[in-house]
């Protein structure tokens, strides 16, 4: 998979960097994303413009950390053919700086840690996984996102699970 970053209102950091090893390491986890023709695109942006982007596609009047748009249906992502064929968009991601920083100092992690997180959790989204249909769902979501985050040496976000 390939990311388009673009990076407004967020402090100096190599997001980019950190965005694309969360997508590796995602990619590890659920193998549909490995494909090589998927792009993804990721705005590193402002609670102000995540707010916009909520109100106008998802009728919520307010900021969050993390909006995902999925542009491919599951069952077309997994018979995507990694081989031929034009590169196919997996869909957008935005993150909200204010909202993820301020969630980070709340949960006492690094701003890097929680969006690498809110990163892991948007492309799982576009994989076409959900935790909001089903209790099962949302667990094997949050083990696919605690398997990845493990792999870069960032503690369950969501507590102990032994």
């Amino acid at each position: 998979m390939n990311l388009d970053i673009d990076i407004e209102g967020w402090p100096a950091g190599d997001w980019q960097a950190l965005a694309e090893r969360a997508a590796e390491t995602t990619a590890e986890v659920e193998p549909a994303l490995a494909n090589p023709r998927l792009v993804a695109s990721l705005l590193f942006t402002t609670d102000a413009e995540v707010h916009a982007l909520n109100r106008e596609w998802r009728a919520r009047d307010k900021p969050t950390n993390v909006l995902s748009f999925p542009m491919l249906e599951r069952v077309d992502l997994v018979h995507l053919d990694p081989d031929e064929g034009p590169p196919e968009m997996l869909g957008d991601i935005a993150l909200a700086h204010e909202t993820c920083a301020r969630e980070a100092a709340e949960k006492g992690v690094s701003l890097q840690d929680h969006a690498t997180h809110l990163i892991v959790h948007g492309l799982l989204h576009l994989a076409g996984h959900d935790h909001v249909d089903s209790d099962a769902d949302a667990e094997a979501m949050e083990k696919l996102e605690i398997a990845a985050l493990a792999k870069l040496g960032i503690a369950d976000p969501y507590g102990d699970r032994e």
